[in-house]
């Protein structure tokens, strides 16, 4: 159960700006049982947490990922952009 500071905190936040630019809200995110993580996906969870919408635990549970893959996204999009997100060309990013 989320405590009272993050349930108030969740509460501020009803809606980010995606990453295409449009508004982006927990029932937009991807379901929890996604087990096919396209670049979008990706991106969106990555949006979410960083604009508050979810906390990073919060998105590790309902995903069922590690604090370690969530971090490799973001730093993906950090350096490449949401390209730097595709599973097809990871190699040619890293380096």
């Amino acid at each position: 159960m989320a405590s009272r500071s993050e349930a108030h905190q969740r509460q501020l936040v009803n809606y980010v700006v995606g990453a295409d630019g449009n508004p982006l809200t927990v029932s937009d995110l991807p379901p929890p049982n996604t087990k096919r993580w396209v670049i979008r996906r990706k991106a969106a969870v990555v949006v979410a947490v960083g604009a508050g919408l979810l906390t990073l635990d919060e998105a590790c549970r309902r995903y069922r990922l590690t604090v370690e893959e969530f971090l490799a996204w973001q730093r993906a999009i950090e350096s490449f952009g949401t390209a730097g997100l595709r599973a097809t060309r990871i190699q040619q990013y890293r380096g």
